[in-house]
Formats: structure tokens, C-alpha cells, sequence
């Protein structure tokens, strides 16, 4: 059992300071590695899906939020509004208000949607310190966010294909969710005439059991078993909330999908349909690993530092028995960063053999010289599971390890090596 705030310290992943403040933490190397690993690789996913990335800053106007509803049903989590020449601006606590502002900038035909825009961008939520630790539960967030401005027709298959990139995604971190919760509002509420019971949630009922039906056709569609919560819906409409938990139970929401019929009738989407009229899109919200700082925590906490390999911040190590192959080492380090791997090299300064593979026991790949690699061009390879690999030519193992790397896998290393 695992316990991120203590490990991620000990393992150079973050750390905070009573100067900056409770719950605004910092990466160190290790993990700042690890955060832009997680960015290439959604980038590359979301590129790959047809998402077009943006960028949107992180402040607004209050005027803002008081169009999308967070000012009024959102308040509480978000930060005081700052004055500045007589207007007000807020830290935004979502980014989906400035995305609904990018699509309306320009007009849309049905032949471009649906349009799928993404940002790996920051948010900011006004949490109570009581409920702040480590990374799981932070005040400024780095969210994986991505919407997509579609008819209602295309909203579930949409929907459906957030959802099998999430499932990618997770497999490729080697996380394993613990339920697919389908967040709905209380039991009872009536939202037949816009605002629901107690200001808590907005818009019509036809409108939420469409939204809801929708979520449950993607989710049925991928096979994917959920369970309905009520109350945990957003204030603008029902969602699918992919939930981790840590290891002592604790639950988590890590990955979201969301049907909003809300936001596109407050901030007036059209699009043009194929009749030449104006009509109003769907707004899916979707994000595929949900916030860096709670994606790495859940990764510390799964995995005990010892990563994917793609993760891994450092991925290869090279140990010379001695400083004769230091050359050598050196040298296999240069083919490592010249093919885009995180290495670098344990020599005997740094103490014995022995000791210095155990001080790297969780990097993945260990590549030890001695005297008649160095002398072959060849690399003897301890894997972080044990297994040792019989000497291979360095060019050859470089190259494997850089496959590996590229394919965004959990294995180790893709044919069988006995263990010694």
C-alpha cells in the first residue's frame, strides 16, 4: 500500500512550501518528467482523434460565469473576483466557458461538426484547506479538457468514443478503474420549469433525460457496466465519471464525459443545418485523464514509482562496472538521448555495483558495461522486475527500448527473457 504524499516526496515527484500555500504544490525533475510524458502522449491520442488544440487563459470576466451559471450555482468553490479599471475578473474554475466562447467566434456549417476541441489547460477551485492533500486535491489544476460541438444525433457516438479513449488511455497508465458511476441529480427534482429544487441544478427535465439517455447509450454501447449516483451530477447536466480509488479505498473521479444542452442555449451556439436554418449544437465535455495532479497521484499511489516504462522519469540507466567503461557508458547514454529516452549514467563514484543497482531498482532498465561489453559494443540489461538479459549489441537494445517506449505499453520488455 502506497501513499502518494509521503512517496511522491521520497521519490522527487513534488514537494510544497508554506510560502506558496496549502494545496498549490510544485513539481520537482522526476516529476515534471512524468507530467510531460502524460502531455505528449494525450496530445498525440487527442491529434489522432480529430481534436483541434487551443489555448485560452485562465482568467475571465465575472460577466462571464455569470452567462455559463458557475457564478451562480459554482460560487462557492471559486476564488474572489479581483477589480481591475473598474471590471471584475475571475480565475476560471472550469475552461468549458472559454471554448464555448472559441467556437462561437466563427460560424459553422453541419459539414464541420462535429468540431472537437481540446487544451491541456489551468483552473482554479477556492478549496477549504481541510480537504487538501498532496496532489489528489489541489487549488490550481492542470486539466486534460477537451469539448465537442455536435448534433444531437452524433452526441452519443461522441460520447462512446471519449469514452474508448479514456479506456485507452487507462491501459496504457495501468490503471484499472474500481466503477463507471453515472451522475445523475436527487431523486425528486423538478426542473420542469428551468431552475431545480433549492438552485442546485439547471435547465428543463426533457432536456436532462435526454442528456441521460444518451450517456447510458455510449456506456451500453462500449459494454461498460455502471452504477447510477444521484446528487454528484454537474449543476448543468448528467455525466459518466470513470472513479479510482487509492489504497485505502478512497474514491476519486479521474476521467469525466458530460452532455450539456445548457451552455450552448446560454451562450447562443448555432450552427447551420442542411435545411439553411440555424440551429443549436450539443456540448459533449469530456476529459480523457482528468487533472495531471490527480492522474500522477493515483500513478505514485498504483505503482510505487515503479512506472510504465514511458512514464518512468528516468527510463534508462547505464552502469559501468568501472571507470575504464566510462567511455562506453557515456557513449550509450549520447544513443539513448539521441532517440528521445530519459538516461543517465550511475558510475562508480556513486559506490559499488551492487549499490548502485539498488539505488536504481526502480528505473526499467538497467544497462550494465563491464569489460568485454565495452569491448563488443554490446550492454548486459537487468530489468526492474529481475530478469537479465543475456548481453545484446547496445544498438540493438537501444533500439527495443525506444519500440517499447513509443508504444506506450506496460510490459517490460515483448519476448520472453528467462530470469537468472
Amino acid at each position: 500500500m502506497y501513499d502518494h504524499r509521503k512517496l511522491g516526496r521520497e521519490l522527487g515527484i513534488f514537494d510544497t512550501d508554506p510560502l506558496i500555500g496549502a494545496g498549490l504544490p510544485y513539481w520537482l525533475p522526476d516529476g515534471a518528467a512524468v507530467r510531460h510524458a502524460l502531455e505528449d502522449y494525450i496530445h498525440a491520442v487527442e491529434q489522432r482523434a480529430g481534436y483541434q488544440h487551443v489555448y485560452s487563459p485562465p482568467l475571465g470576466k465575472r460577466e462571464l460565469f455569470e452567462i455559463s451559471g458557475h457564478w451562480s450555482h459554482y460560487d462557492d468553490d471559486m476564488f474572489p473576483p479581483m477589480d481591475l479599471g473598474g471590471e471584475q475578473f475571475v480565475l476560471r474554475p472550469s475552461l468549458c466557458p472559454h471554448h464555448a466562447l472559441i467556437y462561437r467566434a466563427r460560424e459553422h456549417s453541419y459539414r464541420e461538426l462535429p468540431l472537437r476541441l481540446a487544451e491541456l489547460g489551468g483552473m482554479y477551485r477556492s478549496e477549504l484547506s481541510g480537504v487538501l492533500g498532496g496532489l489528489t486535491r489541489v487549488r490550481a489544476i492542470q486539466l486534460n479538457d477537451g469539448h465537442i460541438f455536435c448534433t444531437a444525433d452524433q452526441a452519443a457516438a461522441e460520447a462512446g468514443a471519449a469514452l474508448r479513449l479514456i479506456q485507452q488511455a487507462h491501459a496504457a497508465m495501468g490503471i484499472v478503474p474500481v466503477r463507471y458511476r453515472l451522475s445523475l441529480p436527487e431523486a425528486g427534482v423538478d426542473r420542469v420549469r428551468g431552475e431545480a429544487v433549492g438552485g442546485k441544478y439547471v435547465g428543463a427535465s426533457a432536456r436532462w433525460r435526454e442528456a441521460a439517455a444518451l450517456l447510458v447509450e455510449a456506456l451500453d454501447s462500449a459494454g461498460v457496466p455502471y452504477e447510477p449516483a444521484e446528487g454528484e451530477a454537474a449543476f448543468y447536466g448528467p455525466k459518466i465519471d470513470v472513479q479510482i480509488a487509492d489504497g485505502v479505498g478512497r474514491e476519486t473521479t479521474l476521467s469525466t464525459i458530460q452532455i450539456d444542452f445548457h451552455q450552448p442555449e446560454r451562450f447562443d451556439l448555432e450552427y447551420i443545418g442542411a435545411d439553411a436554418a440555424r440551429h443549436r449544437p450539443v456540448m459533449v465535455h469530456r476529459s480523457i485523464i482528468g487533472g495531471l495532479e490527480r492522474a500522477v497521484a493515483h500513478l505514485v499511489d498504483q505503482h510505487g514509482g515503479a512506472f510504465p516504462p514511458w512514464l518512468a522519469p528516468t527510463q534508462v540507466v547505464v552502469v559501468p562496472i568501472s571507470a575504464a567503461e566510462r567511455a562506453a557508458a557515456d557513449a550509450l547514454a549520447g544513443r539513448c538521448l539521441e532517440r528521445g529516452l530519459r538516461v543517465r549514467v550511475a558510475g562508480p563514484e556513486r559506490g559499488s555495483l551492487g549499490a548502485r543497482i539498488r539505488a536504481e531498482r526502480l528505473v526499467p532498465y538497467q544497462a550494465v558495461i563491464g569489460a568485454a561489453e565495452a569491448a563488443d559494443d554490446a550492454v548486459a540489461v537487468r530489468l526492474r522486475d529481475g530478469r537479465r538479459l543475456p548481453a545484446l549489441p547496445a544498438a540493438d537494445v537501444v533500439a527495443r527500448v525506444a519500440a517499447l517506449v513509443e508504444a506506450h505499453g506496460t510490459e517490460l520488455w515483448d519476448a520472453p527473457v528467462a530470469a537468472r
